[in-house]
């Protein structure tokens, strides 16, 4: 009987990559050379993102947050070496929003759930609307992009940082100020989720680059000092 895949000798993997008018290589050569160089420092963004979200798993809030940044600073690399390359696509555009569900909404969840959510029936809530709403942000970012004004561009609404920005700070007002009560996080970050697909516009500058920038040190001092201390 023939064999019904191809030829005698042939592998399963030539009969995986063969089409009925000819054969074609597994690996899509086409689609490898549509990623450019900023498009593989937004997968390594990625890589710590997961690296973050198997800390948040095993209790190891402050690592994770930690490793979160490092996340943020190749997520933001990523932008540098597109302008510097001249590499900016849609393509990449997508790329880099697909990064951001893992660098900022998973691992804004991941935090709350493990370290403020006071209830489960709180985290399921909380975590659904960061994830909704802020995947919701980045889809409508891709279609409408930036809205320019004044030589300026922003973005529209708040973005994923600003949400995991409000995360974090919660986590450290829980830390250092006994006080702090978890339905305070739940409120506050609550609030702020339908914020990123409002019409509020965030700019885009070198100023609130610097400021992340600070905070974010400002922040992995924080945790460092807790899991140190």
């Amino acid at each position: 009987m023939p064999d019904e895949f191809g030829p005698a000798g042939w592998s399963v993997t030539d009969a995986l990559s063969t089409r009925l008018h000819g054969r074609e290589a597994l690996w899509d050569g086409r689609f490898r050379s549509r990623l450019t160089a900023a498009d593989y420092v937004s997968l390594v963004a990625l890589f710590f993102g997961w690296v973050a979200a198997l800390l948040f798993l095993s209790n190891e809030p402050n690592w994770a947050i930690t490793v979160t940044f490092v996340a943020f600073f190749f997520d933001k690399l990523d932008g540098y070496v597109a302008r510097r390359t001249g590499e900016s696509s849609p393509f990449g555009r997508q790329v880099d929003s697909f990064i951001d569900i893992f660098a900022y909404l998973v691992t804004a969840a991941l935090l709350f759930h493990y370290a403020l959510a006071p209830s489960f029936a709180a985290s399921v809530v909380v975590g659904f609307l960061i994830l909704s709403f802020g995947g919701l942000r980045l889809v409508r970012h891709n279609d409408e992009g930036f809205v320019s004004e004044g030589g300026t561009n922003y973005y529209h609404g708040t973005t994923v940082v600003h949400t995991n920005v409000v995360v974090v700070a919660n986590y450290l007002l829980s830390s250092y100020l006994p006080v702090w009560n978890p339905w305070f996080a739940v409120v506050t970050t609550a609030l702020v989720c339908p914020l990123m697909v409002s019409n509020y516009r965030s700019p885009k500058t070198d100023t609130a680059h610097a400021l992340a920038a600070l905070a974010t040190v400002v922040a992995t001092a924080l945790v460092l000092a807790l899991e140190l201390a």
